[in-house]
Protein backbone atom coordinates (compact mmCIF):
# COMPACT_ATOMS: atom_id res chain seq x y z
CA UNK A 1 0.00 0.00 0.00
CA UNK A 2 1.38 3.32 -0.87
CA UNK A 3 1.81 5.79 1.86
CA UNK A 4 1.61 9.28 1.48
CA UNK A 5 4.40 11.49 1.68
CA UNK A 6 5.69 12.70 4.80
CA UNK A 7 5.06 16.12 5.30
CA UNK A 8 8.90 17.79 5.72
CA UNK A 9 8.79 21.01 8.24
CA UNK A 10 8.71 24.56 7.99
CA UNK A 11 12.17 25.48 5.92
CA UNK A 12 14.63 26.77 8.46
CA UNK A 13 15.12 30.49 7.97
CA UNK A 14 18.01 31.78 7.16
CA UNK A 15 19.44 28.59 5.77
CA UNK A 16 21.11 29.27 2.77
CA UNK A 17 19.77 27.06 0.00
CA UNK A 18 16.48 26.01 1.64
CA UNK A 19 13.43 27.54 -0.04
CA UNK A 20 10.20 26.13 0.38
CA UNK A 21 8.72 24.77 -2.25
CA UNK A 22 6.52 26.43 -4.76
CA UNK A 23 3.07 25.19 -6.40
CA UNK A 24 3.55 23.36 -9.60
CA UNK A 25 1.46 20.81 -11.25
CA UNK A 26 3.91 18.56 -9.74
CA UNK A 27 3.57 19.98 -6.18
CA UNK A 28 -0.16 19.50 -6.63
CA UNK A 29 -0.01 16.11 -7.32
CA UNK A 30 2.17 15.28 -4.29
CA UNK A 31 -0.03 15.25 -1.34
CA UNK A 32 -4.15 14.89 -1.28
CA UNK A 33 -4.30 18.76 0.86
CA UNK A 34 -2.95 20.16 -2.32
CA UNK A 35 -5.68 18.79 -4.93
CA UNK A 36 -8.14 20.36 -2.49
CA UNK A 37 -6.23 23.64 -1.53
CA UNK A 38 -5.45 24.51 -4.54
CA UNK A 39 -8.73 23.93 -6.06
CA UNK A 40 -7.90 21.16 -8.16
CA UNK A 41 -5.46 22.71 -10.32
CA UNK A 42 -7.29 26.22 -10.07
CA UNK A 43 -4.95 28.02 -7.95
CA UNK A 44 -1.85 27.59 -10.14
CA UNK A 45 -3.52 29.97 -12.64
CA UNK A 46 -0.28 32.64 -13.25
CA UNK A 47 -2.18 35.76 -12.86
CA UNK A 48 -5.60 35.96 -10.53
CA UNK A 49 -5.54 32.96 -8.66
CA UNK A 50 -8.45 33.81 -6.46
CA UNK A 51 -10.71 35.05 -9.53
CA UNK A 52 -9.85 31.79 -11.24
CA UNK A 53 -10.83 29.29 -8.12
CA UNK A 54 -13.92 31.51 -7.54
CA UNK A 55 -15.06 30.77 -11.45
CA UNK A 56 -14.06 27.41 -10.80
CA UNK A 57 -16.51 27.60 -7.67
CA UNK A 58 -19.36 29.03 -9.57
CA UNK A 59 -18.73 26.18 -12.48
CA UNK A 60 -18.92 23.78 -9.98
CA UNK A 61 -22.22 25.58 -8.38
CA UNK A 62 -23.91 25.32 -11.39
CA UNK A 63 -22.95 21.78 -12.04
CA UNK A 64 -23.53 20.47 -8.44
CA UNK A 65 -26.84 21.69 -8.27
CA UNK A 66 -28.41 19.80 -10.66
CA UNK A 67 -27.84 16.62 -8.40
CA UNK A 68 -27.74 17.55 -5.12
CA UNK A 69 -30.80 19.24 -3.30
CA UNK A 70 -30.44 22.16 -0.96
CA UNK A 71 -29.36 20.58 2.56
CA UNK A 72 -27.39 18.61 0.14
CA UNK A 73 -25.61 21.57 -0.83
CA UNK A 74 -25.26 22.88 2.27
CA UNK A 75 -23.72 19.42 3.97
CA UNK A 76 -21.55 19.63 0.89
CA UNK A 77 -20.14 23.07 2.42
CA UNK A 78 -20.16 22.28 5.89
CA UNK A 79 -17.82 19.29 4.73
CA UNK A 80 -16.25 21.50 2.32
CA UNK A 81 -15.23 23.81 5.04
CA UNK A 82 -13.97 21.17 7.79
CA UNK A 83 -11.68 19.11 4.97
CA UNK A 84 -10.65 22.35 3.44
CA UNK A 85 -9.35 24.03 6.56
CA UNK A 86 -7.22 20.41 6.83
CA UNK A 87 -6.16 20.86 3.59
CA UNK A 88 -5.40 25.03 3.61
CA UNK A 89 -3.50 23.81 7.18
CA UNK A 90 -1.57 21.14 5.81
CA UNK A 91 -0.42 22.88 2.04
CA UNK A 92 0.71 26.41 3.82
CA UNK A 93 2.77 24.74 5.83
CA UNK A 94 4.22 22.63 3.00
CA UNK A 95 4.71 25.73 1.21
CA UNK A 96 6.01 27.95 4.12
CA UNK A 97 3.68 31.04 3.60
CA UNK A 98 0.87 31.53 5.98
CA UNK A 99 -1.49 32.42 3.26
CA UNK A 100 -0.17 32.15 0.00
CA UNK A 101 -2.13 33.19 -2.94
CA UNK A 102 -2.15 29.44 -4.72
CA UNK A 103 -4.69 28.72 -1.87
CA UNK A 104 -8.16 29.07 -3.34
CA UNK A 105 -10.18 26.62 -1.15
CA UNK A 106 -11.39 29.26 0.62
CA UNK A 107 -13.04 31.37 -1.92
CA UNK A 108 -14.52 28.38 -3.39
CA UNK A 109 -16.49 26.88 0.00
CA UNK A 110 -17.40 30.68 0.65
CA UNK A 111 -18.64 31.37 -2.71
CA UNK A 112 -20.45 28.24 -2.30
CA UNK A 113 -22.17 29.86 0.61
CA UNK A 114 -22.97 32.80 -1.57
CA UNK A 115 -24.68 31.23 -4.16
CA UNK A 116 -26.62 28.62 -2.08
CA UNK A 117 -28.04 31.39 0.09
CA UNK A 118 -28.59 34.02 -2.83
CA UNK A 119 -30.40 31.32 -5.34
CA UNK A 120 -31.90 31.27 -7.42
CA UNK A 121 -30.67 34.28 -9.48
CA UNK A 122 -30.03 34.46 -13.09
CA UNK A 123 -27.43 34.91 -14.94
CA UNK A 124 -26.70 38.70 -14.43
CA UNK A 125 -27.36 38.18 -11.03
CA UNK A 126 -24.85 35.80 -10.55
CA UNK A 127 -22.25 38.01 -12.16
CA UNK A 128 -23.19 40.54 -9.46
CA UNK A 129 -22.54 38.04 -7.22
CA UNK A 130 -19.30 36.61 -8.57
CA UNK A 131 -18.28 40.93 -8.93
CA UNK A 132 -19.41 41.41 -5.30
CA UNK A 133 -17.39 38.69 -3.97
CA UNK A 134 -14.18 39.22 -5.79
CA UNK A 135 -14.57 42.88 -4.04
CA UNK A 136 -14.56 42.18 -0.91
CA UNK A 137 -11.96 39.32 -0.94
CA UNK A 138 -9.56 41.46 -2.59
CA UNK A 139 -9.92 44.74 -1.77
CA UNK A 140 -10.79 43.80 2.16
CA UNK A 141 -12.15 46.96 3.24
CA UNK A 142 -13.34 47.25 7.08
CA UNK A 143 -15.06 43.59 8.29
CA UNK A 144 -12.95 41.51 5.94
CA UNK A 145 -9.46 43.41 7.25
CA UNK A 146 -10.33 42.57 10.35
CA UNK A 147 -11.24 38.82 9.59
CA UNK A 148 -7.68 38.89 7.85
CA UNK A 149 -5.89 40.03 10.81
CA UNK A 150 -6.91 37.68 13.24
CA UNK A 151 -5.82 34.55 12.73
CA UNK A 152 -2.53 34.57 11.39
CA UNK A 153 0.13 32.32 11.20
CA UNK A 154 0.98 28.24 10.49
CA UNK A 155 -0.65 25.54 12.39
CA UNK A 156 -4.91 25.29 12.86
CA UNK A 157 -5.14 28.75 13.72
CA UNK A 158 -3.50 30.02 10.36
CA UNK A 159 -5.26 27.33 8.45
CA UNK A 160 -8.97 28.63 9.82
CA UNK A 161 -7.53 32.34 9.26
CA UNK A 162 -7.39 31.18 5.26
CA UNK A 163 -10.59 30.53 5.26
CA UNK A 164 -12.35 33.11 7.42
CA UNK A 165 -11.68 36.65 5.93
CA UNK A 166 -13.51 34.59 3.06
CA UNK A 167 -16.54 33.59 4.86
CA UNK A 168 -16.23 37.21 6.12
CA UNK A 169 -16.14 38.23 2.78
CA UNK A 170 -19.38 36.25 1.32
CA UNK A 171 -21.03 37.44 4.25
CA UNK A 172 -20.37 41.31 3.08
CA UNK A 173 -21.78 40.26 -0.57
CA UNK A 174 -24.98 38.52 1.33
CA UNK A 175 -25.29 41.05 2.73
CA UNK A 176 -25.17 43.66 -0.16
CA UNK A 177 -27.28 41.43 -1.96
CA UNK A 178 -30.25 41.43 0.38
CA UNK A 179 -30.01 45.34 0.48
CA UNK A 180 -30.45 45.38 -3.02
CA UNK A 181 -33.32 43.17 -3.22
CA UNK A 182 -35.05 44.59 -0.12
CA UNK A 183 -34.59 48.20 -2.35
CA UNK A 184 -35.32 47.15 -5.56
Amino acid sequence: MNALPPLSPLPAAGKPGRRPPIATAAFLRAHPAHWIALGFGSGLSPRAPGTVGTAWAWLAYLLLQQWLAPMQIGLLILGGTLVGWWACTTTARRLGVADPGCIVWDEIVAFWCVLWLAMPMGFWGQCAAFALFRFFDAVKPGPVAWADSLFKGFGWRGGWGILFDDFVAAFCTLFVIALWRVLW
